[in-house]
């Protein structure tokens, strides 16, 4: 039976929740182990399974800090979600291969979420506004 959309809200907001709490073994427990995990323009490109998306994580709670996500609309289909959301927080690192310098940032991310029959991820596409980032920390 396929997740309503009550579900799949409450599992991306958990996916989220990780995410702002800095917990790698939190988000990578909301895919499932074939899961593709795709951050578009990332240098890996898509990886497969929790562990592929590993070094994405480290990387990220790495760079960015204080992170609060804030939905503006989400789509659904029978398995699948489309979130729109604001990003905003602290650049601490190199976010992005951009000094950050502890500066504010805040962007736009879409993703695209497909889920299996459990409620997990089996599909995580991200965009982001990388122009706003940019704006934001110029070198």
């Amino acid at each position: 039976m396929p997740l309503t959309r009550a579900q799949m809200d409450a599992k991306i907001d958990e996916h989220f929740r990780y995410e702002q709490a800095d917990d790698i073994e939190g988000v990578l427990a909301t895919l499932t182990p074939d899961a593709e995990h795709d951050i578009v323009g990332w240098p890996t490109g898509p990886t497969h399974g929790p562990e592929g998306a590993r070094g994405f994580y480290e990387t990220l709670f790495a760079d960015l800090a204080d992170g609060e996500v804030r939905s503006v609309r989400r789509l659904y289909g029978e398995d699948f979600l489309v979130d729109e959301s604001i990003w905003s927080g602290r650049a601490p690192g190199r976010p992005f291969g951009l000094e950050g310098r502890d500066r504010p940032l805040e962007f736009r991310l879409l993703h695209v979420v497909e889920y299996a029959p459990d409620g997990r991820m089996k599909r995580e596409n991200v965009w982001l506004d990388l122009a706003a980032i940019l704006q934001q920390l110029p070198q």
